[in-house]
């Protein structure tokens, strides 16, 4: 079991390399990471609640859980990124990311937890070995969708303030978004030497051409 806890830690930090990579940022990862330790506690709690072992099968629907649960942040921020490139502030945009993506995010957690019930309820063949893949994802579900619509925009805003007070401050740490013409000429600067080469080759052609010539 000590191999599986360090096995979902690596997963963990493996998923925010890469949202890191996605958003551009050191802040929004943690932002959509923030939902998984309610959901692992609204497991582990189900599990005690309904004397279930932790067995391998647990450990199991605790990956799929962090994933379902991970895709609910993932909906709420990129929205609200979106909506901060259209000029909105954060709150408003965190607002309104919030209010569009509830339905969607309703529809598929409730249809994660309807595919999870039989298994919860030990149905089918080894139904009773299974049952803890069931409650931890069923339990899972139930308690980060209470909690989850209210803590994301919440840190989201943190972390928003955090970005635009403190970590702006610094270069290595300066979001691109906050600051797009950092970020454009750094494109530019980075495009000049794939060009440099192109106007040498045509300058030597150039000159060849000249020396034919005469």
């Amino acid at each position: 079991m000590r191999d599986l806890t360090i096995l979902m830690a690596v997963a963990v930090f493996v998923m925010y390399v890469i949202l890191g990579i996605l958003y551009e940022s050191y802040l929004h990862p943690i932002t959509v990471l923030s939902s998984l330790p309610v959901a692992l506690v609204g497991g582990l709690a189900t599990l005690y609640f309904f004397h279930a072992e932790a067995s391998l099968y647990a450990f199991i629907g605790m990956f799929m859980l962090m994933g379902i649960v991970k895709k609910n942040g993932i909906m709420i921020v990129d929205f609200a990124i979106q909506r901060i490139a259209g000029g909105q502030t954060a709150m408003q945009a965190i607002h309104d990311a919030s209010m569009d993506r509830f339905r969607p995010i309703m529809m598929t957690t409730l249809a994660a937890i309807m595919g999870a019930v039989p298994i919860a309820l030990g149905m089918g063949a080894d139904g009773v070995g299974r049952r803890p893949l069931g409650l931890v994802i069923v339990g899972g579900l139930i308690v980060s969708q209470f909690i989850t619509l209210f803590v994301t925009p919440a840190i989201y805003l943190y972390l928003e303030d955090f970005q635009e007070k403190v970590l702006d401050r610094t270069r290595f740490f300066r979001s691109a978004r906050t600051h797009p013409e950092e970020a454009r000429l750094l494109d530019e600067l980075s495009a000049e030497p794939a060009l440099a080469p192109a106007g040498a080759s045509a300058g030597n052609g150039h000159g060849d051409r000249m020396g034919n010539g005469e």
